[in-house]
């Protein structure tokens, strides 16, 4: 039986309990406040964090350096705790991650023994020196430069830097640095410690929110470096070694956004339990808890689920999950903005004061959708390889998710599989029309088809867990179905709506071929959809409600 990396789930456990305690403690919400107000970084808690004694940035370091070994479901799971605690300390250790990635999945035996045992037991802040005033999310285009410093025989000894990047994550008080170049032999990554002559702390950058975190520009001035920092003794390899991690990464930001929803919600759910107005607690009032709650604990049960599924996934050995990356990042993310403005709204007036916590949590969790590549190239990346993977196999790759949705409502008919299996094969028909008609040229409509794919997958891995929860007897096995089927209808609904607007929104009304085979496309889905979609929804929904307002 292959185990899947990682940690125990009591070590798991462990490593979170540890860190409530500790920020429970350190960073209490006066003291949140006061640093977001002031734009400050908090040294003292994030030296104690990387402490012997707590060492948090030890799960996402392998044992031979000294670290703890975590898999993607542990990082996944501690991300999620820190966003909601405060997502400036979250990217704080982020950042760490990032810097430490090259090295982790480049570096050579001798490098990976040197740095990443440093980076262990120092507790070294890391940076990942990649972003750049120019290139921004293009890591194609980055201009720093890196040139070779020859001896009198010709051979490289080392190399000189010089660049400016923007926008790094810890720019200002890390003692490492992971920089991206171009070399003769193309993109690098270097090792540069902060003491380099030639490194200098460009600009801090006053932020929306996120405050909490140091965020300055990197400014490098013929920076020597010997050759063996150049991660990985070969040059070429930065573009590779960046694009590696990028689903593990988009995933962790993924679970950023889940915390840093998840955090307001739970503050609007109980302030919404405990605000009387007419008579009542406003949690009795049922637009409002269909609205602002019920709906956004859905969205983040449904991106968690996604989340778990392919962390596991990950765990069991395939690292190949760029797309699932940017879907995780794309849902979660989306979704933990609209929780956190919505708490905003179930709070009132007092949701938009300072005073109170979640307008805050609702300026960080801004940055999600943004950083790590925004929603948009998401989209772009979702739709494309997407699109891609369905024509080439012609058809078969949703086929296969949508037979599979059959056989799960087979087992388990109260998750609401069969609508969703209906809505996969809708979203497969739209998919190989608009490729046959060749309106996947538009930009919008890459986007849209990404909205449509990514709410599907997401669906079906929540499909997914409502019904093992079902099979293992648990105790939210009712719970996640009555959620599952909500969301399933959530999915059905945006394959109608969205393939619509891709249908017919390029389409010219004299277009009378164009029109019919668009609308012939449309009223199959229709056909095939087993209920009109509002059957059962706010039923559901108003139990769902039921069980949140049980919760302690």
């Amino acid at each position: 039986m292959n185990v899947p990396a990682g940690l125990s789930a009591e070590m798991c456990d462990m490593v979170v309990q540890t860190l409530k305690q500790v920020t429970a403690r350190e960073l209490p919400d006066e003291y949140l406040l006061e640093l977001d107000e002031k734009d400050e970084f908090p040294t003292e808690v994030i030296q104690k964090l990387l402490s012997p004694d707590v060492g948090l940035h030890l799960i996402f370091l392998p044992e031979s350096a000294g670290g703890l070994g975590g898999g993607a479901r542990d990082i996944c799971k501690v991300s999620e705790e820190m966003a909601k605690i405060d997502l400036g300390v979250a990217t704080a250790f982020l950042a760490i991650c990032l810097g430490t990635d090259p090295i982790l999945v480049g570096g050579t035996d001798a490098q990976k023994d040197l740095w990443l045992k440093r980076i262990a037991n120092e507790g070294m802040i890391v940076a990942y020196g990649v972003t750049e005033p120019a290139a921004g999310s293009n890591v194609a285009g980055v201009q720093t430069t890196a040139d070779q410093i020859l001896d009198a025989e010709g051979n490289i000894t080392g190399y000189r830097l010089n660049g400016t990047k923007q926008f790094i994550t810890n720019g200002g008080v890390a003692q490492l640095y992971t920089i991206l170049a171009k070399t003769p032999g193309g993109l690098s990554f270097f090792v540069v410690e902060r003491n380099t002559p030639g490194l200098e702390v460009g600009r801090h950058e006053d932020k929306h929110g996120i405050r909490a975190s140091n965020t300055t520009g990197v400014v490098l001035e013929d920076v020597e470096v010997p050759a063996d920092n150049l991660i990985g003794l070969v040059e070429g390899e930065g573009l590779k070694q960046a694009n590696a991690v990028f689903g593990y990464t988009r995933l962790m930001v993924g679970a950023f956004g889940l915390g840093g929803g998840q955090a307001p919600l739970e503050r609007a759910l109980a302030y919404a339990k405990t605000r009387e107005q007419f008579g009542a607690p406003i949690f009795e009032k049922q637009g409002y808890r269909f609205k602002l709650l019920v709906e956004n604990w859905i969205d983040l049960e449904a991106g968690r689920a996604y989340a778990e599924q392919s962390s596991l996934t990950i765990d069991n050995g395939n690292h190949d999950l760029a797309t699932e990356g940017s879907i995780a990042k794309l849902w979660c993310t989306e979704a933990g903005l609209k929780a956190a403005d919505d708490s905003i709204q179930a709070l009132g007036g007092y949701g938009y004061t300072r005073e109170y916590m979640v307008e805050k949590m609702y300026r960080d969790v801004r940055i999600t959708t943004i950083y790590e590549g925004t929603s948009e190239i998401q989209q772009s990346i979702v739709g494309m390889f997407r699109w891609k993977q369905t024509v080439r196999s012609k058809g078969q790759f949703y086929e296969d998710l949508a037979v599979t949705m059959d056989e799960l409502h087979g087992k388990n008919p109260q998750v609401g599989a069969k609508i969703l299996a209906a809505a996969v094969r809708g979203l497969n028909s739209v998919v190989l029309h608009l490729h046959k008609s060749r309106l996947t040229r538009n930009q919008i409509i890459m986007f849209a088809m990404a909205d449509m794919m990514t709410i599907c997958e997401v669906a079906a891995a929540f499909s997914n867990k409502a019904a093992r929860l079902a099979e293992e007897g648990h105790t939210q096995a009712t719970h996640f179905s009555n959620m599952s089927r909500v969301f399933a209808r959530k999915a059905a609904s945006e394959v109608l709506n969205s393939g619509q607007r891709c249908l017919g929104g390029f389409t010219s009304e004299d277009d009378e071929d164009g029109l019919a085979a668009g609308i012939a496309v449309l009223e199959e889905l229709q056909k095939n959809l087993p209920l009109p979609l509002t059957v059962g929804l706010w039923k559901d929904m108003e139990a769902v409600g039921e069980t949140l307002g049980q919760m302690d």
